[in-house]
């Protein structure tokens, strides 16, 4: 969402001043039984709600995580800019909500191996903007507090950046003609294209990322958990077939 995203320099300000609750620790986390997990739950395919029951790609991966560490998942929703504030005050384990993995949130959390790779896609009107060039001039719409942001405001030549809380609210800024285009994930991209056929046009991929999942910094032996759970749901099939199911295509990261 995400777009894939980015903490603003204030919310990383506001993690690091906060006084936060002691993290659960891994044992502590195996005696409960649970994994706390945490999303946005507005995101398509990544975590959204189907009929009233949480889903998506990134929901069923950390339903299997759980599960192969042995523990029963328990989700709450949250805003995006909220995620990682909640996440310093104790208020669950795991996030996973396909933030980017940024220096500016590395100062805040800790990221598990990256469980997807994308980059952000140029959306627009049909006959819009494709590339970085076509946008001098434009008006681009963004998420707040995205990694996309950041990127966007330093391009230069756009006319200016108009920023919304959801990925609905940008794609109908740019549909009214509110904004010239938006930097959006590639999968959610297509997705929209789906949802939206031939009102859309998708451009040039202008900001590769890797997406993780966030934990607090002073966690260590949750993180290796973690990891060693993806490891595995990677090596065993797990992880294809639910890529498969959502993206149609495997899209964990290329070796280096």
């Amino acid at each position: 969402m995400s777009q894939s995203r980015m903490c603003a320099l204030l919310v990383v300000s506001l993690l690091s001043a906060a006084l936060p609750a002691q993290a659960a620790s891994l044992p502590q986390i195996k005696t409960s039984g649970v994994l706390r997990l945490a999303t946005e739950g507005n995101y398509p395919p990544f975590n959204f709600y189907k009929n009233k029951t949480l889903s998506g790609f990134e929901v069923e991966l950390g339903n299997a995580l759980a599960r192969q560490m042995g523990l029963k998942p328990v989700w709450t929703t949250v805003v995006f800019e909220s995620l990682l504030l909640g996440l310093s005050r104790n208020r669950y384990d795991l996030v996973i909500a396909s933030h980017g993995i940024t220096p500016e949130r590395l100062k805040a959390v800790d990221f598990s191996a990256p469980h997807y790779c994308s980059g952000g896609v140029l959306v627009a009107r049909p006959g819009g903007p494709r590339t970085l060039t076509d946008l001098r001039g434009k008006v681009v719409t963004m998420g707040v507090n995205t990694t996309y942001l950041g990127y966007v405001q330093k391009l230069p030549g756009i006319a200016g950046v108009k920023t919304f809380s959801t990925t609905n609210d940008q794609l109908n800024a740019v549909l009214n003609n509110r904004a010239d285009a938006m930097v959006l994930d590639r999968f959610n991209a297509i997705d929209a294209s789906k949802v939206l056929p031939g009102k859309l046009q998708l451009g040039d991929i202008v900001f590769p990322e890797r997406i993780g999942m966030a934990m607090d910094k002073n966690s260590p032996e949750l993180v290796g958990a973690v990891n060693k759970a993806l490891a595995t749901l990677m090596a065993d099939g797990t992880y294809a077939k639910l890529s498969v199911k959502y993206f149609g295509q495997d899209v964990r990261c290329p070796k280096s």
